[in-house]
């Protein structure tokens, strides 16, 4: 079962400068959202062009098989379907924007500020059925929002569980019960390395790349706090984004972290916990098909998945790592691409094709015709699902990131306190959102 491959959005030092240019030649507005209008909307027939992403979640022949099925049901639209790898995705959809080449686009969470803004994809506020804001989950409804807006429909929601080693665990005299918290986690992390069971309980996916910003999100959640005030500009030079940062560096300082993770991805903590290596660790939700495969793995049977432990106030959201589908601005057949993004959608397709990618849809994770595939995800996910946080929801995010990822590893380092880390890279960062 394949909800995500283990991936959390690799940072691209430069990425974006080839299409900003793009757009600049071309005149693309790169000033305010775009709304649709009678001009483009089209008479809800032709042909759509449809660009996806090839890896993680829905296969290619899953998304041929929904387009075979939405045209015998729509038999006056044809969808042309065009796949691109993940790491040329962002900038296919910036270039290829002012000529209107894609009705429909395939986003990552953290690009609707950047494309909205910018004018490149369309407001869907007003096409927005109202029981959708009831029925999605919450989490997942955030995916293509920005400034209270839509931008897209949510299409496979994702993030990160907790995933801890069982029998280790019961070893040192405690249960699932005893990790409900981060404080619980150390707790229980020091009693399994004093017991000797491994040297560094925790690895987390620390290399200065997106992983580590994925990873520092999901805590500063678990903190109780938010990347921007009210006004957009990043706050995490206070309170709770410190916090999560000391937090974070303590863990190494105190012998619970593996320091290796400072150069770990997504992949290697994995691989770490399937070694026995690993007592506890934060990953995207294919970790717990991993940890059971006995081709990779030492600890089939052994590994539980939960939802992110709770913090200080409570708190325990997880790292939105979620997709959606968006209309292009300059689609000349908006109400066709709508048609199709409602089908590929809902939630009879999502639950056909829930191997594949997990549902938006709050009620499939009670059907037990749709949770038998894999009853342990879908028990933590149902209630991962519906609080999760964002990564700064701003435009130049990827140069935001990089910054992040910079800062956050001086501190891990010992190179800067948490405190001057976060106060770098809330000033680098402010100075790139202008």
């Amino acid at each position: 079962m394949i909800y995500r491959t283990q991936r959390a959005y690799r940072s691209t030092a430069g990425v974006g400068l080839l299409a900003a240019a793009a757009l600049l030649l071309s005149g693309c507005s790169v000033t305010g959202a775009s709304s649709a209008s009678s001009d483009n909307e089209g008479d809800g027939t032709g042909t759509i062009n449809a660009l996806f992403m090839k890896q993680a979640g829905y296969s290619e022949s899953d998304v041929a098989g929904m387009i075979k099925d939405f045209e015998s049901k729509n038999p006056k639209i044809t969808v042309k379907p065009t796949f691109v790898a993940y790491e040329a995705l962002h900038d296919k959809i910036v270039t290829s924007a002012p000529a209107g080449t894609y009705d429909v686009v395939h986003l990552d969470v953290i690009w609707p500020a950047d494309f909205a803004s910018k004018g490149l994809i369309t407001d869907v506020t007003e096409r927005f059925p109202a029981n959708w804001k009831s029925e999605m989950l919450g989490g997942a409804l955030t995916s293509a929002e920005y400034n209270g807006k839509f931008y897209g429909v949510p299409w496979g929601p994702s993030t990160k569980m907790f995933f801890f080693n069982k029998d280790m665990v019961a070893k040192v005299g405690a249960s699932q019960s005893d990790l409900a918290t981060w404080e619980g986690v150390l707790a229980v992390a020091r009693k399994i390395k004093d017991a000797g069971l491994v040297k560094y309980p925790l690895a987390w996916s620390w290399s200065q790349a997106e992983a580590l910003v994925c990873d520092y999100t999901q805590l500063l959640g678990a903190f109780g706090g938010e990347f921007t005030d009210s006004s957009g500009k990043l706050v995490i030079n206070k309170g709770a984004g410190v916090e999560a940062l000391a937090w974070m560096k303590k863990t190494i300082d105190d012998g619970l972290t593996d320091p290796a993770s400072l150069t770990f991805l997504e992949d290697d903590a994995d691989k770490s916990m399937a070694a026995g290596k690993t007592a506890m660790e934060i990953n995207w939700e294919s970790t717990f098909r991993d940890q059971n495969d006995p081709s990779i793995s030492k600890v089939v049977g052994q590994v539980v998945v939960t939802p992110t432990p709770a913090g200080p106030n409570g708190d325990h959201p997880g790292v939105n790592g979620s997709m959606a589908l968006a209309i292009g601005a300059k689609s000349k057949h908006q109400l066709a691409a709508w048609k199709f993004i409602e089908y590929m959608t809902s939630q009879p397709v999502q639950e056909q094709y829930v191997k594949s990618s997990m549902t938006n849809w709050k009620s499939s994770y009670t059907k037990p015709e749709v949770t038998q595939s894999n009853p342990d995800v879908f028990k933590a996910a149902g209630v991962a699902y519906d609080t999760m946080i964002l990564r700064p929801p701003v435009p130049n995010y990827n140069s935001v990131s990089q910054t992040l990822q910079v800062e956050i590893q001086n501190a891990l380092l010992g190179k800067k306190t948490p405190q001057q880390a976060m106060d770098d890279a809330v000033a680098a960062a402010n100075a790139n959102l202008g």
